[in-house]
């Protein structure tokens, strides 16, 4: 832990280091805490311009763009995956699909999922 030559042979005994966890992690929690009750006691209170809460709407998508993104892309963490026998990516186009034409999202899981499992079973027979 310590890099100094003095405290190198240190030692700390055990309830100690398990003290200073816990206070890390009741700091995080305070800290976590405070910022989220500043935001929501002035939610009523601040108003933005309408320009502004247009652009906020914008945000879920994106964050969820931003999450789905590389699942579909990047199955196994090593390169882009942009061929058939990428089984996420051929689901996603499907859920994408349906729920443009339905806007279900029963009818968009089960389409996307029934495509996924039934591509993967496919592209294992296929492709290896």
């Amino acid at each position: 832990m310590w890099n100094f030559p003095a405290c190198r042979d240190l030692y700390i005994p055990l309830f100690l280091q398990d003290m200073r966890m816990y206070g890390t992690i009741l700091g995080m929690a305070l800290v976590t805490f405070a910022i989220r009750y500043v935001l929501f006691a002035s939610a009523g209170k601040v108003r933005f311009s309408p320009r502004f809460e247009e652009l906020l709407r914008f945000i879920p998508p994106a964050v969820l763009a931003a999450l789905i993104a590389p699942a579909l892309l990047i199955p196994q963490g090593t390169g882009i995956a942009l061929g058939l026998d990428n089984p996420y990516l051929v689901g996603g186009i499907v859920a994408l699909l349906v729920g443009l034409f339905w806007r279900n999202l029963f009818a968009v899981l089960g389409a996307g999922m029934g495509t996924f499992w039934l591509w993967k079973l496919l592209s294992e027979m296929l492709f290896h």
